[in-house]
């Protein structure tokens, strides 16, 4: 029962957030350098969920080869220690990731599920599940105990794609609010803003 638990209470957060998303209740935080970040208050969470979109001048399938390149990938994502694919099965790999963080917070680590569709118009989505307890919690590390999110890429013809990258994490352990509030505007706007530099080269 208490498995049966967890994965309802994913699966609802899953839903919550694809219906904050259309609710259009984004509040907007941060808007420079093509980059738009906005934050969102999740229900029975203290900490929000962030989407950063950004207009990118580079095909779709060159962003794509950036995303699958796990281990390159950690130079443009925020605060990325290290990062190594732990598995690839047909639509679905598992990602083993080390952040670093601001003292006095300890550092984190996150294991997620990602699962590729590519819709009938090209649009490629990557939905982001965290699963902590994919295997054991390393020393030194704290593990986020939640993540939903997705990475979502639209051709724009002209060799132009809108990516959005959208998240809601529960960092575990304990987290000061201003540390918080912080890295939920600098993940997107960094992560997309070096993304951005890698494709248009």
């Amino acid at each position: 029962m208490g498995s049966l638990h967890r994965v309802t209470i994913a699966c609802g957060l899953s839903v919550l957030l694809m219906g904050v998303a259309h609710a259009e209740d984004w509040q907007v935080a941060k808007n420079e350098d093509g980059i738009k970040v906005s934050l969102s208050e999740v229900p029975g969470s203290k900490y929000k969920a962030y989407q950063g979109v950004a207009l990118i001048k580079a095909p779709l399938a060159k962003i794509q080869s950036l995303q699958e390149d796990v281990s390159g990938s950690c130079a443009w994502i925020h605060e990325c220690k290290t990062q190594k694919l732990l598995k690839h099965e047909g639509d679905k790999t598992w990602t083993y990731t080390q952040f670093n963080t601001p003292w006095p917070v300890t550092p984190r680590d996150s294991i997620l599920e990602v699962t590729t569709s590519v819709a009938p118009d090209g649009t490629l989505t990557r939905t982001l599940k965290g699963v902590p307890t994919y295997q054991p919690e390393e020393k030194g590390f704290v593990r986020v105990a939640q993540v939903e999110g997705l990475w979502k890429l639209v051709p724009k013809g002209d060799n132009l794609t809108e990516v959005t990258y959208q998240v809601h994490t529960e960092p575990g352990g304990s987290v000061p609010s201003w540390v918080a509030n912080k890295f939920v505007v600098e993940a997107p706007f960094n992560t997309l803003k070096g993304l951005k530099e890698r494709a248009e080269k």
